[in-house]
Formats: structure tokens, C-alpha cells, sequence
């Protein structure tokens, strides 16, 4: 792509399409709360994709919803080959959004608070499905009024927050089909509102889920000996294993496991016959991540070994890192710059979330950015997946106005 070196590119206009209205915004702010109000748990986002949906053919879109009901694409803009083109890649930009919450319970204080029980949008999706929503809404509003729109299409996706996600099902149903580039954006409650992060490469971390059970005759505590220690055992077990993987995995390689439940026995003074540890397995770099399933099960009967329990291991991978190609970061800090400008845009650190977008960048190169949420001078530590997370609103806005930028630029 060829600019004009006399006026410094993040300085250029902004294009039209990338004006917001009050009445936009106000529209934008009360669809995101209706969502936020209503949260839907993953598969399950049937009233989220009905109210998207709604508001795009009032736009004269054609959205397409999947088959169950949960989740949708939808066009806008040129066809690939025909009228206006994105610089530097054929096909489509898809831009994507993903609409489940999570199972956990909203702390008290807002008015719009979800209305279902153990069900929130701790995550922000609402966030991110608002912004996609507005941005294709200003972009059907450009091509009314007769602006060259490449094309584009809307991703809604549903079930990011499971294992295996729902990015799968959206590419196996088509979602990518005549797409030459993908981008996203999570909301980050560690940059403030009204800035945009951004980081070439590896974005977010691989992560894999595993269930570890530990089995044994069981017996009375007054004679361990006897049979199968099986808490002891288990105890060792998830305080040995991620120990033993870091001293098996390069460190550069930022390998980590952290269990997020145990369970085992009822009774003081009877040892169990089975146990079970549930966690993550998280991958800074690919290269452990392909390697980790077969380590951790050769690990996990060393270790067991030692006291007779037998063991069973569910592995489930999860998601590869996301890998942010360097043309599209460079897109998105121009579209970035132009918005927010220059100094709005900052460097992110890798993190060791995981992120099923990573699917569609294994398909075509693309780029996921943060979303600044954080109140201006909110001293409060907040962060995802917590009862308390809160994001500012006006990210919204700044939300939109990025990806049209990027859209029509």
C-alpha cells in the first residue's frame, strides 16, 4: 500500500464512514445493555444472535444465521473482484465478534445488571459484539449514501469461552469462505478507555484443558498402608506436576499449569477409591504446545506411580496462540492512530489467555487488537473473568470508529 509521504499517514482524514452520530452512540450504549442484561452461556446464544440479526436487515443487511440458531455472517459491501478493494489482499475482511457470557454471578451496581442468575458478562463480549454490530451498521449507512464499501463481512460467533470453541463450527460452516483477512478485538481492562493495544506476533497463549482421575481399592486412614493413599496421592500429584514441567519445557516457552478444582473423598476417615484435578495447560509458544499432551501424561504416571494409584487423563486441546500478522497490525496502528491518535496507541504484552480466534488466523493472516476499558483514572484493579469487571462505555465508540476506519481504509 502506497501513501503520501507528504502528509504523515496517522494525520490523514478520517474517512466519513468513520463518523459516529450522538444518536448512533445512544443506540449503540442501549443495544449494548439490552445484551448485557441478557447474557447467554455458550451454544446457547439464541436471543443475542436474534437481536443482532434484527438490527441488520433493519439496516438492509442480509444476515445469515447458523443453523442452531447461535450465531451469524453477513455481507456488506462490494463483492470480492468487484468495485472497491482492500490494499494489499484479496477477499474479504471478516470482522469478528463473539456473543456468549460466563457462568458467573455479576456483582451488585449497575442498573442494566444481568438479569440471570449465575450468568454474566464478565468477559465483555457484549462489548465486542456492540462494536462489530456498529460498525457494520456504519458501514450499510456509507454504502447508502453511495461510498465505495470493499468488502466485508461480520463474523458473530458463539461458545468462545468452551473447549473445543465455537470458531470451529463458524469456519467449517463457511464462515471464511472468499475472506483474505481476519481481525478482532478483546476488551482490556488494564489500558484506559479511548486507547487502542496493539502486538506483532504471538497475542495470547495456546490453552488446553485436562482432567486428571487417580483410582485405588480405598480403605480405613487408620491403615494407609494397606491399600492406596489416594489423597496423599493426589495432594502430590497436582503440587509435583507443574513443578516437574518446568523443569522439562524451555522457560523461554512459558509453559503453565494451574488446577482450578480438586475433589476427592466424603468421609475423615475413609480413604476414596477415585479422585479427581481439572485445570489448564497454557503454551506461550507453539512448540511446547505440541509437545504437551504426551509430556504431561508421562508425568502424570511417573509421579502416580510412586504411590500405586492408576490413572486416567482426559486431554482436551484447546486453542493455539494468536499470531497477530505484522501488515495488519500495521493497518490497524495507522486506522488506530487516525482515531485515537499516535500517542493512543500502545504496546500490549503477550497474554497467557487463551482466544479461539486463533482458528481463523490458522486459515487466513489477520490481527486481533485490545480495546482499552479502563476508566481514566479508575485505580481499582479490575479484570476479566471477575464478578466485578467493568468496562466504560465510550470504549464503544472508539471501538466502531477503528475497525470502519480499518474496513474503509
Amino acid at each position: 500500500m502506497v501513501r503520501n509521504l507528504a502528509v504523515p499517514y496517522h494525520e490523514a482524514p478520517v474517512h466519513p464512514a468513520s463518523a459516529l452520530t450522538a444518536a448512533r452512540i445512544a443506540e449503540l450504549i442501549e443495544i449494548r445493555r439490552d445484551l448485557h442484561a441478557h447474557p447467554e452461556l455458550a451454544r446457547q446464544e439464541l436471543r443475542s444472535t436474534a437481536v443482532v440479526a434484527e438490527r441488520l436487515r433493519q439496516a438492509g443487511l442480509e444476515p445469515r444465521v447458523q443453523p442452531s440458531g447461535a450465531g451469524l455472517t453477513c455481507d456488506i459491501g462490494a463483492r470480492p473482484g468487484e468495485g472497491a478493494a482492500h490494499a494489499g489482499f484479496s477477499g474479504r475482511l471478516a470482522i469478528r465478534a463473539d456473543l456468549d457470557a460466563l457462568p458467573i454471578q455479576e456483582a451488585p451496581g449497575l442498573t442494566f445488571r444481568s438479569v440471570t442468575d449465575g450468568v454474566s458478562h464478565a468477559c465483555g463480549h457484549d462489548i465486542h459484539t456492540t462494536v462489530v454490530l456498529g460498525t457494520g451498521l456504519a458501514l450499510a449507512e456509507a454504502a447508502a449514501q453511495g461510498l465505495p464499501v470493499p468488502p466485508v463481512r461480520l463474523i458473530f460467533q458463539p461458545s468462545e469461552e468452551v473447549m473445543p470453541g465455537g470458531a470451529l463450527d463458524m469456519i467449517a460452516g463457511g464462515a471464511l469462505e472468499g475472506v483474505g483477512r481476519a481481525v478482532s478485538l478483546h476488551c482490556d481492562p488494564r489500558v484506559d478507555a479511548g486507547r487502542v493495544g496493539l502486538r506483532i506476533g504471538p497475542l495470547t497463549a495456546a490453552c488446553d484443558k485436562l482432567a486428571v482421575r487417580l483410582s485405588g481399592p480405598g480403605g480405613h486412614t487408620s491403615r494407609p498402608q494397606l491399600t492406596v493413599d489416594l489423597v496423599h496421592a493426589l495432594a502430590h500429584l497436582v503440587t509435583e506436576l507443574p513443578a516437574a514441567l518446568s523443569r522439562r519445557v524451555d522457560p523461554r516457552h512459558g509453559l503453565s499449569l494451574v488446577w482450578g478444582s480438586i475433589n476427592a473423598g466424603q468421609a475423615p476417615n475413609a480413604i476414596p477409591q477415585a479422585g479427581e484435578a481439572h485445570g489448564t495447560v497454557r503454551c506461550m509458544d507453539e512448540r511446547a504446545w505440541v509437545d504437551a499432551p504426551d509430556l504431561v501424561l508421562e508425568l502424570i504416571d511417573s509421579i502416580a506411580s510412586v504411590y500405586g494409584a492408576k490413572t486416567e487423563l482426559d486431554y482436551v486441546r484447546g486453542v493455539p496462540p494468536v499470531v497477530n500478522d505484522e501488515p495488519t497490525i500495521e493497518d490497524m496502528r495507522v486506522a488506530a492512530g487516525r482515531i485515537c491518535g499516535p500517542e493512543n496507541v500502545v504496546v500490549v504484552e503477550q497474554s497467557l489467555g487463551g482466544e479461539d480466534f486463533s482458528w481463523y488466523l490458522r486459515h487466513v493472516p489477520g490481527a486481533m487488537a485490545r480495546l482499552g476499558v479502563r476508566t481514566p483514572g479508575d485505580t481499582v484493579q479490575r479484570d476479566l473473568h471477575q464478578p466485578s469487571f467493568l468496562a466504560d462505555e465510550s470504549a464503544i465508540a472508539i471501538g466502531v470508529r477503528f475497525f470502519t476506519e480499518l474496513a474503509m481504509g
